[in-house]
């Protein structure tokens, strides 16, 4: 009987802990799901959109990753506070461990940031020819946290995207036309409006130069050994190798033929007796 009694007397104690506290996890079962279907239909709303917008693969894969953690995050953080837990100790200890992990993950995440701003603002793109951080060379594939370029001598180069993005990088790439200056020095003795003709010439006669804008030969400099004379001209920009290369030795080819002098550096020493 006394058995009884007491089982009874501890139902009474209990059945207000267990209706208070048996809402609360039923409430909090319910949220959890809700949550977790909720998490499911924004990340799929998010990944069409991306997919949508022609985002590169690096970013989309890294904003679906991020998106992802911070839902989840988010809801064992709702979770946590309907079961009664204490979430500013919890706030505290999370941000501290935030911080130390952020300032021995200095650098990267300076890198991370960096590629996420490449990827989203587009300075070059895989393909283009780019000269940035002391190096140049042909991009291979901007990834989150270095950019690969290829260099003409089939060298590989890993640059850091803290480095690219926080420094000056020219794009060789970014126009479908460039143009290519020459200097050409002849002999003060030579007569110039041949020296202009022969270059007009070499010029006019490449397949490869654009007629629009014509080719420009000015006489630019009275060097110290030379008269100089720039020749400017047009092309598309995957031709500006080939044409450098062949308008180089077209000019010396016809200057010879021409009897045009290309003189080099020379000085004259005077010796006086006394």
């Amino acid at each position: 009987m006394k058995k009884l009694e007491v089982d009874i007397l501890n139902f009474n104690i209990l059945k207000p802990l267990m209706i208070s506290y048996g809402g609360k996890l039923i409430l909090t079962f319910i949220v959890l799901i809700v949550g977790l279907k909720l998490i499911k239909y924004v990340l799929k709303v998010i990944k069409k959109g991306l997919e949508s917008s022609s985002v590169d693969k690096s970013l989309y894969s890294f904003t679906m990753s991020a998106t992802r953690v911070t839902l989840y995050i988010l809801l064992v953080i709702t979770i946590a506070t309907m079961l009664g837990v204490e979430m500013t100790s919890f706030i505290a200890v999370l941000g501290s461990a935030g911080l130390a992990i952020g300032l021995a993950l200095q650098g990267s995440l300076s890198n991370l940031a960096g590629g996420v701003l490449i990827l989203c603002l587009k300075p070059f793109k895989a393909g283009d020819y780019i000269e940035a951080a002391g190096h140049s060379g042909t991009v291979e594939e901007i990834q989150l946290f270095y950019t690969i370029l290829n260099t003409p001598d089939n060298k590989r180069i890993f640059i850091p995207n803290g480095e690219l993005a926080n420094s000056s990088a020219v794009n060789y790439s970014a126009h479908a036309t460039r143009r290519i200056d020459f200097t050409f020095g002849v002999g003060y003795e030579d007569d110039i409006l041949k020296v202009k003709k022969v270059l007009y010439k070499v010029a006019e006669n490449n397949q490869l130069v654009l007629k629009d804008p014509i080719p420009q030969v000015v006489l630019s400099e009275h060097g110290d050994s030379s008269v100089n004379f720039s020749l400017r001209l047009w092309c598309k920009t995957e031709d500006y190798w080939k044409i450098y290369f062949d308008i180089m030795e077209t000019v010396k080819l016809e200057f010879d033929k021409e009897g045009i002098n290309i003189p080099y550096p020379q000085m004259d020493v005077h010796l006086i007796n006394k």
